[in-house]
């Protein structure tokens, strides 16, 4: 069970959705996060929602949580350690995958949540993938824009690697347990949520390919996979698009609650 800590009111950006700072425990540190609430006594669905980048690069936004909390969900975003205030280092899908773990525990222990989705963007599609290969009872895995396989990273993000040798400690000739711990592929058979992915054809941040080897791998498991590429778009959705999407998804989302009920 995951506690939280400390809870301060956020200014919110929607009049009908609760902001609030969070703290909570994680792989024994103080990881701070944002959780958005419905202001009603009503009960929903958990939405973890896994961000992406690194340290100040991806931070999480609040109209983005809130956008997906007006959806019909209470919504938990950790910033990972060592971010906002938080304790630790944050060291890219490393052990820094316990704060997704124990978010999608706080989200499971939230007085008003029924069932837990996780989503994850960019570099928290390998956070999501991790989380839910490692908590069984999750309803659903969206990944959008999501990095799948950490040696293509490295393999196509030429500005990345300085960034992914410090934090990780070594190029993938070197360490390449530390690549693989950090690859999801490898662990897909424990996976028993229905996945969707979304991808962009012409991301160029985290290439449609990292979509495909997450596609045929479940498919190789048999796993339940949707995918919906979009042949137009890049990393970064344009706004009417996104909001579409946004709905799409979560209702997605609900409609695997519904079948798993």
């Amino acid at each position: 069970m995951t506690k939280i800590i400390n809870k301060w009111r956020f200014p919110s950006p929607h009049p009908d959705i609760e902001l609030s700072l969070v703290t909570y425990m994680a792989g024994g540190l103080k990881v701070k996060g944002l959780l958005a609430e419905p202001k009603d006594v009503e009960n929903y669905d958990g939405f973890l929602y896994l961000r992406g980048g690194i340290k100040n690069v991806g931070k999480v936004r609040p109209g983005r949580i809130v956008q997906f909390a007006s959806q019909g969900f209470i919504v938990f975003a950790p910033f990972y350690q060592g971010n906002q205030g938080g304790e630790g280092n944050e060291d890219f899908a490393g052990e820094d995958r316990e704060d997704a773990f124990a978010a999608f525990r706080l989200l499971q222990t939230h007085a008003r949540v029924k069932k837990v989705h996780i989503f994850g963007f960019s570099r928290g599609g390998v956070m999501a993938l991790l989380t839910a290969i490692h908590q069984p009872e999750v309803a659903s895995v969206v990944t959008w824009g999501g990095v799948s396989d950490m040696f293509l990273t490295y393999e196509e993000r030429k500005d990345l690697r300085r960034m992914m040798k410090r934090v990780i400690g070594g190029t993938p000739n070197k360490y390449p347990e530390r690549y693989e711990y950090r690859t999801p592929l490898f662990e897909l058979e424990k996976l028993q949520a229905n996945v969707l992915i979304i991808h962009g054809e012409k991301d160029h941040n985290v290439s449609v390919e990292h979509a495909h080897r997450l596609e045929n791998r479940l498919k190789e498991l048999n796993k339940n996979v949707e995918t919906w590429y979009f042949r137009e778009l890049t990393h970064y959705f344009p706004p009417n698009k996104n909001r579409k999407i946004v709905v799409d998804l979560t209702m997605w989302m609900k409609e695997q609650s519904r079948i798993s009920i």
